[in-house]
């Protein structure tokens, strides 16, 4: 166990050096989808409607971008992890100045059909509880990225059996009946998918902190 973290830790350090080099698009792409639901989602939870949100992913993926050339990775020093929440801290920050006087937005009855928060639910960027609200947006973030890449890695029935199973919480009789399967198999693909989930949110938290 301990070689194979060691062989995880520089992962995310590679990918930062390459997104030093602006035409690796592959790279960027990558580094954008595990980490754009993690900032809409911060913003939107601060606040911000789902246009001001969008700003601040683009915002925020516009300054990595430009921070890249004399970036570097040290775990020893402070963690990406970190690194990132400041950088959508701030955009964040200049979204409400955008919006001028008052700093806090007041809903209106457009926001309610848009589903924007409320100003008992707004947290103040420049506080703590947006660290608290990061720390969950961050699990979260690893849990749906760590079920997509076992999604891509499993044969799609497999994934059903689980989903069925699990998520949409029909009986074993009704998921062996409906796949064909013995109810013996049916939980035998939920302990594996389970598993495998569990072991890529292990291999996430070390690459993504």
């Amino acid at each position: 166990m301990p070689r194979r973290v060691d062989e995880l830790i520089p992962t995310r350090a590679t990918l930062l050096e390459r997104l030093k080099d602006w035409q690796d698009q592959s790279s960027w792409q990558e580094f954008f989808d595990t980490y754009w639901k993690l900032i809409y989602g911060v913003a939107r939870k601060a606040g911000l409607t789902d246009a001001e949100a969008q700003d601040v992913v683009q915002e925020t993926i516009f300054s990595v971008a430009r921070h890249m050339p004399t970036f570097k990775y040290d775990p020893a020093i402070g963690s990406f992890k970190a690194w990132l929440l400041n950088m959508t801290r701030w955009r964040i920050i200049d979204q409400f100045r955008k919006r001028g006087p008052p700093s806090i937005h007041r809903p209106t009855d457009g926001d309610a059909a848009t589903g924007t928060r409320t100003t008992d639910e707004v947290v103040d960027p420049a506080s703590q509880n947006l660290d608290e609200l990061w720390e969950a947006e961050w699990q979260k973030a690893l849990f749906d990225a760590a079920i997509a890449k076992v999604k891509r890695r499993l044969d799609p029935q497999k994934y059903q059996i689980f989903d069925f199973y699990v998520n949409k919480e029909w009986s074993p009789n009704k998921v062996s009946a409906v796949f064909g399967i013995s109810v013996d198999q049916v939980y035998l693909a939920k302990h594996r998918v389970t598993e495998m989930i569990k072991e890529e949110v292990k291999r996430l938290e070390t690459e993504m902190t």
